[in-house]
């Protein structure tokens, strides 16, 4: 199980225990938690968070939310529908190839920093700053950790 999994578990079980010592728990099932918990990172549910962030994922399946910011909708950047079209653009462009939902972005230095990511980070060197071809390696995974420890706000969440 990968570190991001395990943190968002571990964010669920706080966020239980600290509504059952406010007595805010009557229905309240761990359950839910992990359901909320996974909504505020950018996915759907619990199990589409669990399914992504294992690198359990296929190809086409939407990948969420996780690496988008809402601050960054005002920025200019690369969109694509089609995998092959944006691993072509971000070959001629270079940047970072992001997933997003059924989509991805070919995006800039300043939008990783808006998801509270260092750019200049080994690991982005290791996935080749693409994060759709290396989708599930160690070093997307260690991107992924680091992305979990970033500010509430950068989360695209529900």
């Amino acid at each position: 199980m990968t570190r991001a999994i395990e943190e968002l578990k571990t964010r669920a079980r706080l966020r239980l225990n600290a509504a059952r010592k406010a007595g805010n728990a009557v229905d309240l099932r761990l359950r839910d938690c992990l359901h909320a918990v996974a909504r505020n990172v950018g996915f759907t549910h619990w199990d589409h968070a669990r399914r992504v962030l294992a690198g359990m994922a296929r190809s086409g399946d939407d990948m969420g939310g996780f690496w988008y910011a809402p601050r960054c909708g005002v920025l200019i950047n690369q969109w694509y529908a089609d995998p092959d079209v944006a691993r072509e653009a971000h070959g001629l462009t270079g940047g970072f190839l992001l997933p997003y939902r059924h989509q991805y972005m070919v995006v800039q230095d300043y939008f990783i920093r808006e998801l509270g990511l260092d750019p200049v980070d080994a690991a982005w060197a290791e996935v080749r700053y693409d994060l759709v071809s290396h989708y599930g390696c160690a070093a997307w995974a260690s991107l992924c950790t680091h992305r979990l420890k970033a500010a509430d706000e950068t989360f695209d969440g529900w």
